[in-house]
Parts: structure tokens; sequence; C-alpha cells
């Protein structure tokens, strides 16, 4: 069996008038975390969002767990087991933190079974469960952002900018939950920290104004600081 969870090939995807991917071919390997690369506007977050169903592809395909996922409503792909973790957290703000999590789960008793886990990756949630969502900090909504997609069962993540906005002693918290939560979970992640992606990913793929320009081990990328400044300008 191919250790390939999720395979996007050769993507194209439009907004409106606007032609945002124009190639993008990504490999995300089961048990690992992979990042996508690139400057603001390359098209990462339209990659994430094309996988889920969000944005409408027009050319190439998305197989996941070895069958095409493309057209399918968003409600299908996250039935199939992939969880999204949005931008800007989208927290239901009137909510609880527990009533957050409890309409996450697809079936009955989903957050019970999962409670132990999430409050283990994240102790906070636990002291914070009876506040509303608007009540947290931006660490603090990150933080129940990607629990939410750890209550039902899913087997791919896709979070996208989860260190965006928030302190240093909360994105080192962040980077602990999320090595910690990939032991069991395969994550695609979107990153524009690239200190973050690195102590985070096992590989990474680089996209560059809609096209994925180049792909391969992190820890090889690290060293190569003449990619590294031409697609990310990064010192």
């Amino acid at each position: 069996m191919s250790d390939i969870l999720l395979e996007v090939n050769d993507i194209h995807t439009f907004i409106g008038q606007f032609h945002i991917l124009e190639g993008v071919s990504v490999k995300v390997k089961a048990g690992g975390i992979t990042v996508l690369l690139g400057r603001n506007g390359a098209g990462k977050t339209t990659t994430l969002r094309s996988i889920i169903g969000l944005n409408q592809v027009t050319q190439g395909s998305i197989n996941y767990q070895g069958s095409s996922v493309l057209g399918q409503s968003v409600h299908t792909i996250a039935q199939r087991g992939i969880g999204y973790v949005p931008e800007h957290r989208a927290v239901f703000k009137e909510l609880s933190v527990r009533e957050n999590l409890e309409i996450a789960g697809r079936k009955r008793g989903d957050f019970d079974r999962k409670a132990d886990f999430i409050f283990g990756l994240f102790p906070d949630l636990k002291r914070l469960i009876t506040l509303p969502g608007g009540n947290l900090s931006g660490g603090q909504q990150q933080m129940l952002s990607i629990a939410r997609a750890l209550v039902p069962d899913n087997d791919l993540l896709l979070i996208d900018e989860p260190s965006e906005g928030l302190a240093p002693i909360i994105i080192e918290q962040l980077i602990e939950a999320i090595k910690q939560l990939s032991v069991d979970k395969t994550v695609l992640l979107v990153e524009q920290n690239f200190r973050v992606a690195s102590l985070l990913a096992d590989e990474f793929v680089i996209i560059d104004d809609g096209h994925s320009v180049a792909n391969g081990q992190m820890d090889d990328l690290k060293h190569d600081k003449e990619l590294i400044q031409k697609y990310l300008g990064v010192a």
C-alpha cells in the first residue's frame, strides 16, 4: 500500500476571473507533517481550500486515500476524514468552548471520546471550557480552532497559518501541540514563519505565483540558502 495519503496533481483553480492556481502538485505522506511555503499571495491558502472543496478546481486531480475527492462537496470531503483549520480561526464567539467543541462532532459523543486527548494537548481549554469563544485570547482561539478539527475521526488535518499574529510563547506551545498530534494524524500545514515551519515539517512544497516550484525534505531546505532566498525572501 502506498504511503501517500494525499496526492494533488497539477491543479488549476480560479477565484472569480482570477486564475490563482496554475499548476500545483503536492504529495503528503501518511504520518508526517508537510508544509506549503511561499510568499504572500502565492496560492498556499487557495491550495488548502481547493483540497477541502471550498474553491472549485477546474483542472488536475486530488486523490485522498487512493480515490478522487475532486468535485465533491465540502461536507462529503470532510466525512472522508479531512479536517480543516482556517486561517483566521473562525471560532463561534457566542458559544462556549465546550459548545464549540461539541458541535464539531460528526457523531453523537465524538467530543466525549476525544476530550482527554484534546485537553492533554491544550490544557488551557479545559480550564476555560465554560467561557464564550469570543472571550479567549488569540492564542487560545487558535488552540480551540485546532481542537475542533480533532473532535471527529480525521486522519488528515489542513492547518492554515497557525502562528499568525501570536506571541512567541504561544507559538512555542502550538509547535509542541502540533508535534504531539502529528503522532496520530497527518498534517498539511501552511506557515509563513520559516522558523516555525522548519521546526515542524518533515517535507516541504514551495508555491510561487500559483505554481509548485520545489519540494523535498525540510532538513535539506534548511541548508539551501539560495532556494530560500529566491522563493521565500528569508535571509
